[in-house]
């Protein structure tokens, strides 16, 4: 992917959604996830090479790409939508395509392909830093909740 097809600018600022996902995944703190950019439609995550993601084999482990991908595409979501902190995962696919290198951090570029007022639908590259191939291919679909009407309230 490498760069977003849309350069609206994000209804959501880079800080408030690192504050947003520190505040609601805080296992994404403790894999040391930084939000690097923020497009309408788009969200790059990175997390910081560490070897407690290595499992047996040498490799990154599933759980963490899985984890990254999903923050990445809740990030794209809220791009698009703004803070709605119940906008929730409701299928995700991950093939793995090739080993991560370990010494380099791990980087998600995702985008959103179709957004409705209930779902969004988008995909995610996931790569070792700095090299050109992806590690990893996710698709996934977020439910949005309906917007508050003022009968609600």
């Amino acid at each position: 992917m490498r760069s977003p097809d849309d350069d609206r600018q994000s209804v959501l600022s880079v800080a408030a959604f690192q504050a947003l996902l520190d505040k609601g995944l805080p296992q994404m703190v403790e894999l040391q996830a930084v939000v690097d950019d923020m497009r309408f439609g788009y969200c790059q995550m990175r997390l910081p090479a560490n070897e407690r993601f290595v499992r047996p084999g040498g490799t990154v482990s599933g759980p963490t790409m899985f984890a990254l991908a999903d923050a990445s595409l809740w990030g794209a979501v809220l791009s698009a939508i703004g803070p709605v902190e119940l906008a929730v995962t409701t299928n995700l696919n991950l093939n793995f395509l090739r080993k991560p290198e370990l010494a380099r951090d791990l980087v998600a570029e995702t985008r959103l392909i179709k957004l409705g007022k209930r779902l969004a639908y988008g995909e995610s590259f996931l790569y070792s830093d700095g090299l050109d191939e992806p590690v990893a291919h996710a698709t996934g679909t977020y439910s949005i909740p309906p917007a508050e009407t003022s009968a609600a309230k």
